[in-house]
């Protein structure tokens, strides 16, 4: 029994089919970019998005001939409100990385609501009041919102369901802590009709028939990206972790079946999250968040010119053993887990005249790495689960450089996703646990067959002295824009 999976991106739009035995065929790649009308505004348009989803879908089923179920896995938290009379979106898509409404999220705070601006919750706010000031439209039912996974449910299903899963929702600022139901007061304090909302269902459940589709397949699953990374590398035991390396950096963790007691960011900076639910059951992880990761490499090569191509970091890295004791801190965009510093930048430090491009390079990919082991230590340090392997995926995990370092950095066992992205292969076993595909959460960790595995070769003592010096580098690079670092959501 096959499945269709159509993996939204920030980028781009994926479709591919996965099979029983969790092989990846027919793929297709359609590229739908944001665009940034103004510094801190991220838009795209929802029309073009919903119109390469179809069009990636339709390429793969051709291929592949009919399929069992249907997949989501998609950006989480970029909103989108259109009409259900005609179908339209009523103003542009508001991505993820949008920062509009860091103004409203301070003023919430005054009253006693924290949010974060890359939640769902003020973007929809700031949407209404651009289309619907008074509110009337919403409140008779005319207007509906959703993230990415509701927009393209909505549609798949002949605008039939209007529907969002709890990894979806719980990221939206919209929900309660236990994402069983709508925050009616965070939807007073910022005017939002409940009649907009969709409703709350499993990640892994029929919700209806793709009729947009040919052959009508059942839509059986939904879930946002690294929720869906997570299931896909086969994490589905409390404790076990993994890693997605890409423009930034997600560390999530499987908790297990307890609601965690934290309603926010834990003392060590990582958040509670719903990693999928499944007959009416949510199992629970933890995330850590990275801000930049592959960025810098793309920094190295766009920017500064020290590499032609993301890919040659790699060789241009492996041609020195160590950084001559140079540092990299990659915090172009501040530093997330665990210190929450978005006044914190990026360093280099201890550069002397025979610092060369390898040095560089190959110190950029450790700093990266280092992120990693920071982000591993903080999700140790807030679920008390410990990490004995990690798992990754994402861009990064091509280079054999920087898996070293990780493994290094971590002092762990790394284990490679057996495809780059992941995403594909969660939303799979999640749809195809609704259908008998997969039987349960243990049929998929059996799946998991990593491509291969990067042992850690120093000793403990060599570590440990590796992570201090890191670590005395990256106190530097925090405070560096002090309005900016007393800034906290």
């Amino acid at each position: 029994m096959s499945i269709l999976v159509i993996d939204v991106g920030t980028s781009g739009v994926r479709g591919a089919v996965v099979r029983p035995d969790s092989t990846v065929a027919c793929a297709h790649h359609v590229p739908v970019l944001p665009e940034t009308p103004f510094p801190g505004l991220v838009e795209f348009d929802p029309r073009a998005l919903a119109d390469a989803a179809l069009d990636v879908a339709g390429r793969a089923l051709a291929d592949a001939g009919p399929v069992d179920a249907v997949g989501i896995a998609n950006q989480r938290a970029s909103t989108v409100l259109w009409d259900r009379a005609t179908g339209e979106p009523v103003g542009p898509g508001i991505g993820w990385q949008d920062l509009r409404t860091v103004g409203t999220c301070l003023e919430l705070q005054a009253q006693g609501l924290r949010l974060a601006p890359n939640s769902s919750a003020t973007k929809l706010a700031a949407l209404l009041d651009l289309a619907d000031p008074d509110r009337s439209r919403a409140e008779a039912g005319q207007l509906a919102f959703g993230t990415v996974d509701t927009w393209l449910a909505w549609l798949l299903t002949g605008r039939d369901r209007h529907v969002t899963d709890t990894t979806n929702a719980g990221v939206t600022g919209l929900v309660d802590r236990e994402v069983t139901r709508w925050d009616e007061r965070v939807l007073e304090l910022l005017r939002i009709p409940a009649a907009v909302l969709p409703e709350l269902v499993d990640s892994s459940g029929v919700i209806g028939p793709a009729v947009a589709l040919d052959g009508a397949p059942l839509l059986a699953g939904l879930a946002g990206d690294q929720q869906s990374s997570l299931v896909g590398q086969g994490c589905t035991r409390p404790g076990m972790a993994k890693a997605t390396f890409g423009t930034g950096g997600m560390l999530d963790q499987c908790t297990g079946s307890d609601a965690p007691g934290l309603a926010s960011r834990g003392p060590a900076g990582t958040y509670p999250i719903a990693a999928w639910s499944r007959g009416g059951r949510t199992t629970w992880g933890s995330e850590a968040i990275m801000l930049s990761a592959g960025s810098c490499v793309e920094w190295l090569r766009d920017d500064l010119g020290i590499i032609a191509t993301a890919e040659e970091s790699e060789a241009v890295a492996a041609a020195c053993t160590d950084t001559g004791d140079v540092w990299f801190v990659p915090a172009l965009l501040g530093i997330g887990t665990p210190v929450w510093d978005y006044g914190a930048r990026a360093l280099f430090i201890g550069i002397t005249r025979g610092t060369g491009r390898p040095e560089m390079v190959r110190s950029v990919l450790e700093g990266v790495a280092h992120r990693g082991a920071d982000l591993l230590e903080a999700a140790e340090a807030d679920t008390g689960l410990p990490i004995a392997s990690l798992r990754v995926d994402g861009g990064m995990s091509t280079n054999g450089v920087f898996l070293r370092a990780l493994a290094e950095a971590c002092g762990r066992p790394i284990e490679v996703a057996p495809v780059t992205e992941a995403t594909t292969l969660g939303a799979a076993y999640l749809a195809g646990m609704a259908v008998g595909t997969w039987a349960d959460e243990d049929d998929v960790a059996a799946a998991w067959s990593p491509r291969m595995v990067v042992e850690p070769e120093s000793d403990e003592d060599t570590r440990s002295a590796r992570r201090r010096r890191w670590l005395e580098a990256r106190a530097r690079a925090e405070g560096t824009i002090p309005e900016l670092s007393a800034l906290d959501f």
